[in-house]
């Protein structure tokens, strides 16, 4: 089927509905939806949603607590939009139609504890090393989260003696600390190819969580303070592709995909061989925003001896959908049921996923290891100088 031209949105006052405009009803976006696939309901699909908060906006119909419900239900994970003909725009639509649901609708407690511990980097982190400590004593019902990894201590310093490049990594909220040992992974890698990785002072959470929460004001400040800290910096390296948006947008584009950056110096990887078999999640992110899934199979072929299997169970969507997990753990842990099942069948030795929210999410139930590629493939350097990362984030 021809892709259909873009429509022309009907001029108007409201960006919720220039951006519903769009929409041609043609229904090609719900088998790619995995809300749809799991309950059947056009409510549960792009097309559904974008129907009732477009009659909402119009005032053909009042918002209801089970509407909200259909839009809660989201997952945000831009498939649909990969697959529009009419070239919907469907991630700002969420966002702008979550943030005409928050105008109406105050956020739970639980929404609003989250939102500001992510704005907040440094208290979250401390929070997460309390709860390192507890997590042995805690009730399986209180492990929201996998337990998070020891502190590391600063690792000897060693950059290349002259770097070609130097380019920055961003450390984010919640990955602070579940991605330490990543940071030091593509510090090693970026070092044998003598390119330099620095974490500049004063970032913070790309904004990501609030955006989809509704709160536009805190999403722009978190932008604000994150064009700040990369202020001078041409290239700027992001781990989790569901951060990766919103960081491109606060620092006008000079954010890089990590993966698909190392993808282009594979060439000059020397990795040793490594006979063992790994599931391969695909974050629904990595597949339809930062798009470097064949750059993830380009760097994975680099290791001689692996045996990749690709975990596509259900529709290979998590269901972690950022704090959706903590919101409403019944709802994500349906999601990821199928994939965790297709682990346990499939006889790998670990799961790798570029995103902290599906990783967090996977190994709260994977009987095996999960962690980011990028640390699978530092793990089988010939060489692996220790990184220099220059300034710890704050």
């Amino acid at each position: 089927m021809p892709a259909a031209p873009p429509s022309t949105p009907r001029p108007t006052a409201d960006p919720l509905v220039a951006l519903a405009d769009r929409c041609v009803q043609c229904g090609l976006c719900l088998p790619a939806c995995p809300t749809y696939a799991a309950s059947r309901l056009e409510t549960e699909s792009p097309r559904g949603r974008i129907a009732l908060t477009r009659a909402w906006a119009d005032g053909q119909a009042e918002p209801t607590q089970e509407g909200d419900a259909h839009l809660d239900h989201c997952l945000g994970c831009r498939t649909c939009e990969a697959v529009c003909p009419a070239g919907v725009e469907y991630g700002a639509f969420l966002v702008e139609a979550r943030k005409q649901q928050r105008a109406r609708r105050a956020p739970t407690w639980r929404a609003r504890a989250l939102e500001m511990l992510a704005a907040r980097p440094a208290a979250l982190s401390t929070l997460l090393g309390f709860y390192r400590i507890a997590y042995p004593l805690l009730p399986s019902r209180m492990r929201p989260l996998p337990r998070p990894p020891a502190r590391r201590t600063s690792p000897p310093r060693s950059t290349p003696v002259m770097p070609r490049q130097v380019v920055a990594v961003s450390s984010g909220c919640v990955a602070r600390p579940y991605e330490a040992g990543t940071r030091e992974a593509l510090a090693r890698l970026c070092a044998t190819i003598d390119i330099q990785v620095v974490a500049p002072e004063g970032q913070t959470c790309c904004g990501t969580l609030h955006a989809h929460a509704g709160d536009a004001a805190a999403a722009a400040t978190l932008a604000r303070r994150n064009r700040q800290a990369f202020a001078g910096i041409d290239t700027v390296l992001t781990l989790a592709s569901g951060c990766h948006d919103a960081l491109a947008s606060a620092i006008e584009g000079r954010a890089v995909d990590a993966i698909g950056f190392l993808a282009d110096h594979a060439d000059r990887l020397q990795v040793r061989r490594l006979d063992a078999r790994v599931g391969l999640h695909l974050p629904c992110t990595q597949r339809n925003v930062t798009r470097s899934v064949g750059a993830m199979h380009r760097l994975l072929a680099c290791v001689p001896g692996l045996d990749v299997v690709t975990l596509d169970a259900g529709t290979g969507c998590c269901g972690a959908a950022g704090t959706g997990m903590l919101e409403d753990p019944e709802h994500a842990n349906g999601f990821r049921a199928p994939l965790i099942a297709q682990i346990e069948a499939s006889g790998v030795d670990c799961v790798l996923s570029a995103n902290i929210g599906c990783r967090l999410h996977l190994a709260n139930a994977s009987p095996v290891p999960v962690k980011h590629p990028l640390e699978l493939l530092a793990d089988q350097l010939e060489r692996a100088p220790s990184p220099g990362t220059g300034a710890r984030p704050r």
